[in-house]
């Protein structure tokens, strides 16, 4: 595969300079290393996620005995239970929004540190296979034969299985 690449590589050099393409998305989305942290995101999360839950199914359960039974009670329990389920509510509003920020910030850790694995073995591959420019996003056509990005996967799935 790699020789074959190189091959179709060195036939397009133009000038003496040698050009390849690499799309970044299907990088990303096709690489073990997205995978991986897309699985270690969820657990970090799992936990805080079955909390805010719990969470919810209280001030529910506080909110159907007030329903249930605030006929039966005092002025003083009927007052004191509603501002309990009042500020259990906003404790957990405060608390599901502080999870949303947590959830995009370790996201865009990950992609980071993914973007930046991409990046290395982009310019290994180039390195090696004597590649003068490598070009991303932002190119309105690119031919299959200076499309290095099953070059850069394979390689990313190599490292992956090394670990």
């Amino acid at each position: 595969m790699l020789l074959g690449a190189t091959q179709a590589l060195a036939e397009d050099a133009v000038e003496g300079y040698r050009i390849a393409v690499v799309d970044p998305n299907r990088v990303v989305e096709q690489s073990p290393q997205y995978d991986a942290a897309g699985d270690a995101l969820q657990r970090e999360l799992e936990e805080r996620e079955r909390t805010l839950r719990e969470q919810q199914e209280q001030v529910a359960a506080l909110q159907r005995k007030l329903e249930r039974d605030g006929a039966l009670m005092s002025e003083s329990e009927i007052q004191r239970l509603q501002n309990d389920i009042r500020s259990r509510t906003r404790k957990l509003k405060y608390a599901r929004d502080e999870f949303q920020e947590d959830f995009v910030l370790r996201q865009n850790e990950l992609r980071t540190k993914l973007a930046r694995q991409v990046q290395e073995v982009v310019v290994e591959l180039a390195k090696e296979q004597e590649i003068d420019l490598v070009i991303t996003e932002g190119v309105v056509y690119f031919s299959d034969r200076i499309d290095i990005s099953d070059l850069v996967i394979e390689r990313l799935k190599a490292e992956f299985e090394k670990r």
